[in-house]
């Protein structure tokens, strides 16, 4: 969004890893930009350390002041007051995406061996061409609150949830003219925030066996829509050329449910925005935030050990030109010296991708009386997609 920069050229740290950097800045900058026609639905965004850690699982174990987003029946799970600021960011590239952009970055059109030249152009165009080669961002960030009256729990947040990304909107073609080669196309970008203030409300039933709740958002949808122009030779910048952002307001509902049969076993069902609300499209049209529903559970073995797995229900569009998301996953954590110190692991799928690899993720927290420091990510190794989160909270 506004004071965006994209520098492709920035991305070139040994191994990699300098471009995952430079998706991050984008992602904590909250924001995301990208071109299309027709306005499609968003994913299901990670939300938080504990979950981040967890391989993004939190229908079925997420009872502080984030069941607001994950499932507003874990608001009623405990009778506690959480106070929270977390932030999160998801950047994936695909098929090499990011790679060969920096190969046509370094291209050079009037290499005098043209036959080698024309090879490398084309090698280069059919990488960034490849159905599947994509770059994808999403990230949260917000103020989240809980709260008790008896038995009845209460929350409410302030948040940003944003998602986008590129891909390539005209295939990139190779031409010779003499001795001179270029290879040039186009990238789209597209992107959304949401930002919303929610209010929800929880209550337990039959000694906390089953719990129902409901978060009501009004939500303020800024979209964006950008396209760069990919050449041979020259850098990919994106740097504060979107101009302002499509601004529309509606509101959303989501209904949650945990269902607790014994004291080491718990489900969890949330279905977010079954209303769908709709915004207006930065590049004409609408976009539609389709009803989601993913469900969990969670099994402690022991008191201090949770085992749980999420598992996305629908299968969900995304702002990204033939990308869906249905996501497993599957996490755990082990809590020391009542929670002073938690240790997480996990690992993710994209299921409606075959050619995705499950990405590894872990966490820590350490608690001091009532105030806790979080963090946690997960890297892909193939892929290269990276996630970060972290958060301060208050619990009482």
């Amino acid at each position: 969004m506004a004071g965006l920069i994209f520098g492709w050229k920035s991305m070139r740290a040994p191994g990699g890893s300098g471009r995952f950097r430079a998706l991050l800045y984008l992602l904590l900058s909250a924001g995301l930009t990208e071109p299309a026609s027709q306005a499609l639905a968003v994913e299901f965004v990670t939300v938080g350390p504990r979950a981040s850690g967890m391989g993004g699982a939190g229908v079925a174990v997420t009872t502080d002041a984030l069941a607001t987003y994950w499932n507003p029946a874990g608001l009623a799970m405990t009778q506690t007051v959480d106070i929270r600021a977390q932030g999160t960011g998801l950047a994936i590239d695909r098929r090499g995406f990011g790679e060969a952009i920096r190969d046509l970055e370094d291209f050079n059109p009037n290499n005098p061996n043209v036959i080698e030249n024309v090879a490398l152009a084309r090698d280069i165009a059919n990488r960034l061409n490849h159905p599947g080669a994509t770059l994808s961002i999403n990230g949260a960030a917000g103020f989240y609150v809980k709260g008790h009256i008896g038995a009845h729990a209460i929350g409410i947040n302030v948040s940003d949830v944003a998602t986008g990304g590129g891909f390539i909107s005209t295939p990139l073609q190779v031409t010779t003219t003499g001795s001179s080669v270029s290879v040039a196309g186009a990238m789209a970008l597209r992107g959304l925030e949401a930002r919303q203030l929610s209010f929800s409300y929880a209550y337990a039933f039959s000694d906390k066996t089953l719990a129902i709740g409901i978060t009501a958002k009004v939500i303020q949808g800024a979209s964006y829509f950008g396209r760069v122009e990919l050449e041979g030779g020259q850098g990919v910048n994106i740097s504060n050329h979107f101009g302002k952002p499509t601004i529309s307001t509606t509101y959303g509902i989501d209904l949650g449910a945990i269902y607790k049969p014994t004291s080491w076993l718990r489900f969890g069902v949330v279905a977010k925005d079954i209303n769908t609300p709709t915004f207006d499209d930065a590049h004409g049209g609408e976009i539609r935030l389709e009803p989601q529903i993913r469900g969990g559970m969670a099994i402690n073995p022991w008191s201090t050990l949770t085992l749980t797995a999420d598992l996305d229900f629908t299968s969900n569009n995304t702002l990204i030109a033939g990308v869906k998301s249905q996501i497993l996953s599957l996490g755990a954590e082990q809590t020391f010296l009542t929670e002073f110190l938690s240790l997480r692991i996990g690992t993710f799928k994209n299921v409606k991708d075959a050619a995705a690899p499950f990405i590894p993720t872990a966490g820590l927290g350490l608690r001091f009386f009532f105030l806790r420091a979080d963090v946690g990510g997960g890297y892909d190794f193939r892929e290269e997609g990276a996630l970060v989160s972290g958060s301060i909270s208050a619990t009482f």
